[in-house]
C-alpha cells in the first residue's frame, strides 16, 4: 500500500460509503421524484385524500338514513348528516396536508 488516495479509487471513506450502498446498509439518497409528505408518495397521498372523504360520507349517510328511519324523519337527518360527514371528511384531509410546523405553533 502506497498511501496515495488516487490509486485506489478514493479515500477510505467515500470506498466504505459506496460499499455500504451496494451492500443496501445505508439507504440511497433521496431522490427529487421520491416520497412527498410523511415518507407517503404522491399517489398514497391521493389516495388516501379519497378514502378520507368517501368513508367520512358513507358513514354519515348510514348514521343519518338509520336516524331518520328511526325517528321517521325523512330526509331531514339525511341531509344534515351528509353535510357534517362532508366537513368531517373535509377537517380529516385539511389535518392531513396541513404543514407540520404550523400545527406545532397551535
Amino acid at each position: 500500500m502506497s498511501g496515495k488516495q488516487g490509486d485506489d479509487g478514493g479515500s477510505f471513506e467515500d470506498r466504505l460509503a459506496v460499499a455500504r450502498r451496494k451492500q443496501g446498509l445505508d439507504a440511497p439518497p433521496p431522490a427529487a421524484g421520491g416520497p412527498a409528505k410523511g415518507g407517503m408518495s404522491a399517489m398514497g397521498i391521493g389516495l388516501r385524500v379519497g378514502v378520507e372523504l368517501v368513508s367520512a360520507l358513507v358513514v354519515a349517510i348510514a348514521i343519518g338514513w338509520w336516524l331518520d328511519s328511526f325517528f321517521h324523519t325523512r330526509p331531514f337527518l339525511l341531509m344534515l348528516f351528509v353535510l357534517l360527514g362532508g366537513a368531517a371528511g373535509l377537517m380529516n384531509v385539511w389535518r392531513l396536508l396541513m404543514p407540520k410546523d404550523s400545527a406545532a405553533k397551535k
